[in-house]
């Protein structure tokens, strides 16, 4: 989500420069934007690299030629500069890469649709102002995403990113390691998290392999397929294979070909029950489910996904539910569950997510859980950052699952909480019982109980605010859990973390029927005596 208000502003500003240039179709804006920023990082990674040479001493070795650099050409006189755009980096785009990978392939037929010199240098002084190499985030993604959700075709074409952070804490938990094989079915183009200097040259070598890091899509069309290629190039994958592919087709049958899955698969996809490969499921159309049974037969053994599902994947009561969670349970071990809140996807979607984590072939027999309540932004469609944040607490917890003292202090921690807590709901709830006879009272008597009324409620809102702290300490421990297989079997395979998470329901006050009972004898009493004094005036 971009956030910051300068950078907004300055891709307002860039859009209306490219919807008053002549580019009035919305995707075609998106593409040449995405080429300029490739073109704009690409040249700030070559920087990158020549300092760091000089630094360690080294003769640089420039990867990507001097004329189609953005500092060369960005130079040159306006007319200039869009003559050598169309005639000399565009048509050696191609050349950045191997010819065979999807970069390769798809920039071919790349083509720069900017016809007026004066709309490509302000363009290129506009994206020199957002200093993009100079943020703290990945902020590309996150320009592309705001360009999206200016689209009126938005909500049709259904594209959108999955957010940084919570691909992060994917990949961090999953733990993607230099020699395996990586897969996205579904067209996200996950990064890996590996640092480059620190890869031997067997490494280096298998990493600039085709087998490496697959990708495909089928429903976003070619701007996205080279979109994505050139998000895997500046990621350091010099060679990407992302390609136009529907892999729940009779087509694909890669088996047993990945050692990590790391998929956001569609949900509620259009799928054609015809084509569906023979080797899923026919009793159900429901692509998330489809995907899950395509995870498990592209995994080879050992293998481990980890996949953003809707939350009807975890309780749904269908057949086909049922039976995708057996087998994930029964089948194969179910290592994790992380529920997470439903205003992840927004402002695109509200739909609440689960991300399941899972090893092929292995066997269940407890499965951790994490119930997310914060994910570092607001909930709301403005998605604005805050200090609420579970990521951290989530992945170190995954981390050290099996760690007996981390779990131990953990446990012991929470005991301590409870016991700390207790006699402060203790008083809080006395205290409402307190303020609840004062305000009777009160209404009774006029203001002759004002005074200790509002004491109460003083002290209530000091005890509330002591509570606070111990108890959001609480609910984050208590977020992590177990579950056996056995208990998980019971509810129908159900992977629901609200349905096995312990949480401390606090008591609540209610009068108790006798004293009801006494006061609305006292109020029938006073209604009487005002009744008599009434009809004494009368006489």
């Amino acid at each position: 989500m971009l956030t910051d208000p300068k950078l907004r502003s300055q891709v307002d500003a860039l859009w209306d420069k490219f919807w008053t240039g002549g580019l009035a179709n919305p995707l075609d804006a998106i593409e040449q934007f995405s080429y300029l920023l490739f073109l704009k990082r690409l040249d700030d990674r070559e920087n990158a690299a020549q300092r760091q040479a000089k630094r360690k001493g080294m003769v640089y070795q420039p990867k990507v030629p001097k004329e189609m650099r953005w500092g060369y050409w960005t130079k040159l006189k306006a007319e200039e500069a869009l003559s050598h755009l169309k005639k000399v980096v565009f048509p050696n785009l191609v050349n950045l890469a191997d010819e065979k990978s999807s970069f390769g392939e798809y920039m071919k037929t790349a083509e720069c649709k900017i016809n007026k010199a004066s709309l490509l240098i302000e363009a290129c002084n506009l994206i020199d102002q957002m200093q993009i190499s100079q943020q703290n985030q990945d902020v590309q993604g996150d320009l592309y995403e705001y360009l999206l959700n200016k689209l009126s075709a938005a909500g049709r074409n259904g594209q959108f990113r999955t957010p940084r952070h919570i691909i992060r804490m994917m990949v961090q938990m999953v733990d993607p390691q230099p020699r395996e094989r990586i897969g996205d079915l579904a067209a996200e183009g996950l990064p890996h998290h590996l640092i480059g200097d620190q890869l031997s040259a067997a490494e280096r070598t298998f990493m600039s392999s085709k087998k490496y890091l697959r990708a495909f899509d089928n429903d976003s069309g070619m701007t996205m397929l080279r979109i994505g290629s050139m998000n895997l190039m500046l990621h350091g994958i010099e060679s990407p294979q992302f390609y136009y592919m529907d892999t729940l087709s009779k087509s694909f049958d890669d088996e047993r070909e990945y050692d990590i899955v790391l998929m956001n698969p569609p949900f509620k996809g259009a799928v054609d029950k015809g084509d569906v490969h023979p080797s899923l499921p026919a009793d159900t159309t429901k692509s998330e489910l489809l995907f899950l049974h395509l995870i498990l037969r592209a995994l080879d053994m050992g293998g481990r996904a980890a996949v953003i599902v809707p939350d009807g994947v975890l309780f749904g009561s269908s057949r086909a539910h049922v039976e995708l969670r057996r087998r994930l349970i029964e089948e194969n071990r179910l290592d994790g569950v992380v529920s997470m809140p439903s205003g992840v996807f927004k402002p695109y979607a509200g739909v609440s997510t689960a991300v399941l984590f899972f090893t092929r072939g292995a066997q269940t027999k407890e499965i951790w859980f994490y119930d997310m309540a914060h994910d570092g932004f607001s909930l709301d469609d403005k998605r604005v950052a805050t200090e609420e944040n579970d990521i951290p607490d989530v992945v170190n917890c995954w981390e050290k699952r099996f760690d007996k003292k981390f779990n131990d202090i953990r446990t012991s921690k929470i005991e301590e909480l409870r016991k700390m807590l207790a006699p402060m709901k203790t008083e809080r709830l006395k205290l409402h019982e307190e303020i609840n006879r004062l305000k009777f009272e009160n209404a009774l008597d006029g203001e002759s109980f004002a005074s200790s009324l509002a004491d109460a409620e003083s002290r209530l809102t000091n005890i509330k605010s002591r509570i606070s702290a111990p108890q959001s300490e609480l609910d984050r421990l208590t977020r992590q859990f177990w579950v056996t297989k056995e208990q998980v079997k019971a509810n129908k395979y159900d992977l629901s973390a609200s349905r096995y998470r312990q949480v401390d329901a606090d008591a609540v006050y209610h009068e108790k029927p006798s004293v009801t009972l006494e006061r609305l004898s006292r109020l029938e009493s006073v209604m009487l005596d005002e009744i008599k004094e009434l009809k004494d005036l009368l006489k």
